[in-house]
């Protein structure tokens, strides 16, 4: 299916749905003023397309024990495009790996890493992390509390930029 252009119900649908992926498209489609089955039929096509990528609950880490929240730089020794995708594959398969980008600058990659206690982390760090092939350095930061851990996109500045260009 062709890449389609996201209009303004759109748009509200995937805000709406970013704030509360769990409404009923009969609720979904009174918020954004049209009825349910074209709500649901733009739904699915935002599916298709890739604009929703999944549905998930945010769980409270916390809650579930998991009492250390890390990030860390981790700098490699090669960049070739090989050896980059390597090391992703490597992250995706540690489950105390949440997010992996990588950087442009004096680090390659940044990871956030969640574990239950300091020596789950300590055990992950020393024996997958400093150990992998590939690894040149790593710093890493142990976080004190969160001010703010917002998901998905600032829909309220997409619309803004739009109506300046309208």
């Amino acid at each position: 299916m062709a890449q389609h252009r996201l209009d303004e119900i759109d748009r509200k649908i995937l805000a709406e749905l970013q704030a509360d992926g769990r409404m009923t498209n009969v609720e979904l489609a009174k918020r954004v003023g049209i009825s349910a089955p074209p709500c649901l039929r733009r739904v699915r096509v935002l599916e298709e397309q890739g604009f929703i990528r999944g549905y998930h609950a945010d769980v409270d880490s916390r809650a579930l024990g998991f009492e250390v929240q890390v990030f860390v730089m981790v700098g490699l020794q090669s960049q070739a495009e090989a050896d980059l995708s390597a090391f992703e594959a490597r992250c995706r398969a540690w489950s105390l790996v949440r997010e992996c980008h990588m950087l442009n600058g004096e680090v390659d990659f940044i990871l956030k890493c969640v574990a239950p206690d300091l020596s789950t982390f300590q055990s992950f760090l020393t024996g997958d992390l400093l150990t992998a092939p590939n690894v040149a350095s790593v710093k890493t930061s142990l976080v004190i509390r969160g001010a703010k851990d917002e998901p998905g996109v600032p829909f309220d500045i997409l619309e803004e930029r739009l109506s300046r260009s309208a």
